[in-house]
């Protein structure tokens, strides 16, 4: 259960995995028809990805990075996992999104991390597996300036973010926890899906 220090949320990233970065960027520049930023290298989870801005928050495009040495730990976001692997082999895909704290999470699975010059701390479970499949966010407490400060405004906006789960009452449960306010709607389904609309300079792309 969060505590004080951790209300207060809001929206921070999307994250959309890849088994490439190239395959990543390919499918949403082709998508979106703008271009994707730099971002960098997590040398604790032997990754590499790009940005998008999306005003007060962005896009993420995550993926191995086959120059880095396997990582003395499971990757987050579940990317190590044979269901993962096999849900990329499909294409890139929106898994999981998160939200930001004033505070650094009070949780045992809170970890300081850094990319370049940037600080952060992110909840990742020790095994690397999603909350609740994806839906219900890694939460994030930036030391340093968040991505959203430094990426140039491609006119990229997110219209809504739609979190479909067989346990819809939990999820918002956690959701009111964390005073979460945003562009979040949460729904109820069969099987656990994430499904944004962004609008575009050339019209809205669902994801």
């Amino acid at each position: 259960m969060p505590g004080k220090a951790e209300v207060g949320a809001r929206l921070d990233h999307l994250v959309v995995a890849a088994r490439t970065l190239d395959e990543g960027r390919a499918w949403l520049e082709g998508r979106l028809n703008v271009p994707l930023d730099p971002g960098g290298e997590h040398v604790t989870f032997g990754t590499h990805n790009l940005l998008l801005s999306l005003g007060t928050a962005y896009l993420e495009v995550i993926a191995v990075n086959p120059a880095a040495p396997p990582p003395a730990r499971p990757r987050w976001f579940a990317l190590d996992t044979p269901g993962m692997q096999a849900r990329l082999a499909d294409g890139p895909a929106l898994i999981h999104w998160v939200a930001a704290l004033p505070a650094p999470p009070a949780s045992p699975d809170a970890l300081a991390l850094a990319r370049g010059a940037a600080r952060w701390t992110l909840t990742v479970p020790a095994d690397g597996h999603l909350p609740m499949d994806g839906v219900a966010p890694s939460l994030i407490h930036w030391t340093t300036a968040p991505p959203t400060r430094r990426l140039p405004d491609r006119g990229v906006r997110l219209d809504h973010l739609h979190l479909l789960t067989p346990r819809p009452d939990a999820l918002r449960r956690q959701l009111d926890a964390l005073h979460f306010e945003g562009e979040v709607e949460v729904r109820e389904a069969p099987q656990t899906e994430l499904r944004a609309r962004l609008l575009t300079p050339h019209g809205p792309v669902d994801l």
